[in-house]
């Protein structure tokens, strides 16, 4: 998916389900999951030895079914791993904290790139670097108000919020009302009781539910 294509994607649908699973039937099985309860990006995280394998086989799957899904490759802190997940199809990627160095390789590549940011300084040089969109990280770190303090000299920056996030109304009125663009769901929406019991239709009704609840609160 183009890099246009994929910003459009989370700032239309406004929430983007990320996850680690080891095992690849069970990570194409949740991606069939959260595809048919409406969600049309998932972010992988690479946090487990072998992630990459996982990823090849998620990536056919999607290039296979789902090619209007955005795909993308979550807890990138090196350009070499960004290297290889690009290489394998990620659409986008993500990282927990500001690495500069991601910057040129993604933007040369085409590929976009949502950056980790905490601070309003690492905000401004991740968007001087090129980011459209920026990951506030973490989250349930963050006080009340922060975002909307950002916003109001620098309206035009779009900012993404993972940790911490619920498929709550309260929750989720929170981060939108203060101007997020984006929330990154990840154990709240793809919970470990549903995964370990194979629950997959209740991770579509799960999906499916905090897409609405977004439409909703926005």
């Amino acid at each position: 998916m183009k890099r246009l294509d994929v910003y459009k994607t989370v700032l239309d649908q406004g929430i983007v389900p990320l996850a680690y699973l080891s095992d690849p039937d069970k990570a194409c099985k949740v991606i069939d999951a959260i595809y048919a309860g409406g969600l049309r990006s998932f972010e992988f995280t690479n946090r487990g030895v072998g992630a990459h394998k996982v990823f090849d086989v998620l990536a056919e799957h999607c290039r296979a079914n789902y090619t209007d899904l955005a795909l993308g490759i979550g807890s990138v802190v090196d350009t070499g791993t960004a290297a290889l997940y690009i290489s394998l199809g990620a659409d986008f990627i993500v990282s927990p904290m500001l690495v500069e160095a991601l910057a040129p390789l993604c933007n040369r590549r085409k590929v976009g790139w949502m950056p980790g940011c905490f601070t309003p300084a690492e905000i401004g040089r991740a968007e001087e670097l090129g980011a459209e969109i920026v990951k506030l990280f973490p989250g349930d770190a963050v006080a009340p108000g922060f975002i909307k303090s950002v916003l109001a000299p620098s309206p035009r920056t779009q900012i993404m919020v993972t940790g911490g996030v619920k498929p709550e109304q309260e929750n989720l009125r929170r981060w939108f009302g203060e101007g997020a663009v984006a929330v990154g769901m990840g154990s709240a929406l793809l919970r470990k009781d549903l995964l370990s019991a194979g629950d997959y239709a209740g991770i579509k009704v799960l999906a499916a539910e905090a897409l609405q609840l977004v439409q909703e609160v926005r």
